[in-house]
């Protein structure tokens, strides 16, 4: 490896030389950018370190399209209820960052080697008063359309091919990261799409993109839009209860593609924990910083301009606590957006 070389991926390729052993760690239900953009990182270890890598990430792959997505490629991906690193490993953290509590690594028991992300770091109350966490190698690109893309550029600076299965893993990772809201891909993320569609197999991504769903997702995604009111060009939607969190992310992309809606929250208990996504349009304002303004001393937030995400922790242990608590974020929801009137309409008429 030249000296001084300005390549990012030399630079982690150096980092992570030094460690007999490579864990690849994605956030927990980890999604399709999460899982593709790890599953290049273990490509890059074997092929140019010459050692294998674990990808293990926390909780369960939940989405349809996502499991569809799994069952077809077989990413090299293991789910763990718990990981401690053991002397000589480089934990690389892939889509989430080190200040977060998404991951494995989240309760700063352990300090990654590696991050690699295109988020804007996470954000919380509990942790306004300590610095960034120190690693050894740091690539975060909040530019990036996805984590895929800075991942993909790894490959292609160290002129690595991806399989046919990984390539379709990548392309369908972007696509997902890109679709339901404005995004402004750079030359490098368009360099990245033409590249890997040469090796994608493009059948296997029209199965992905149509998997089966089943009754149980269009009874929650019925109850969603019933639940959905409008206040102005601003929709708020709270599910009492949701069987995973990836639909909570779905309606608020469903929901941000309605007529003369601006911004849009959506939240669900999943377990103790309430879970939040904000979405906005081009003209809607910036979707963490509305984050932000709703969930300050009481949660954790992070994401892009116009895609947010937000987790309250341990507030709907019980119905009446995760009751007040929906409706303390939707009247500060509705502050941050400068809502005239709290009383909203249905999106459905009843």
């Amino acid at each position: 490896m030249p000296r001084g070389s300005h390549k990012r991926s030399d630079r982690l390729l150096q980092v992570l030389g030094e460690y007999e052993r490579i864990v690849v760690i994605t956030h927990n239900n980890p999604d399709p950018d999460a899982i593709a953009a790890s599953w290049a990182l273990v490509t890059l270890v074997k092929e140019r370190l010459d050692r294998s890598a674990s990808l293990i990430g926390g909780g369960a792959v939940v989405r349809a399209e996502n499991v569809r997505m799994v069952d077809l490629l077989r990413p090299p991906l293991r789910l763990v209820a718990s990981f401690t690193p053991e002397e000589g490993c480089a934990p690389v953290l892939v889509d989430c960052a080190p200040e977060g509590v998404n991951h494995l690594l989240g309760d700063g028991s352990a300090t990654p080697v590696a991050v690699i992300d295109h988020h804007e770091a996470p954000k919380s109350p509990l942790r306004r008063s300590r610095s960034r966490i120190r690693v050894k190698f740091r690539d975060i690109r909040p530019t990036a359309a996805a984590s895929s893309c800075i991942a993909a550029v790894y490959l292609r600076e160290q002129r690595i091919d991806p399989s046919p299965r990984l390539a379709t893993a990548l392309s369908y990772a972007i696509r997902t990261e890109t679709s339901g809201s404005p995004v402004r891909l750079t030359r490098t993320d368009r360099g990245v799409i033409s590249w890997l569609s040469q090796q994608t197999d493009h059948a296997i991504l029209a199965q992905i993109e149509n998997a089966p769903l089943t009754r149980a997702y269009y009874n929650e995604l019925s109850l969603a839009l019933e639940l959905t009111s409008l206040h102005g060009d601003t929709a708020v939607c709270f599910l009492p209860r949701a069987s995973g969190s990836e639909i909570v992310g779905e309606v608020a992309d469903l929901l941000i593609r309605c007529a003369d809606v601006e911004r849009v929250l959506c939240g669900a208990a999943i377990g103790t924990d309430l879970i939040i996504s904000i979405r906005t349009s081009e003209t809607g304002g910036d979707a963490v910083e509305l984050a932000g303004r709703t969930l300050t001393g009481l949660g954790h937030w992070g994401g892009h301009p116009h895609r947010a995400g937000g987790i309250l922790e341990g507030g709907a242990e019980t119905e009446k606590q995760s009751e007040e608590l929906r409706e303390a974020i939707r009247l500060r929801w509705l502050t941050a957006c400068a809502v005239d009137s709290l009383q909203g309409v249905p999106l459905i008429a009843r």
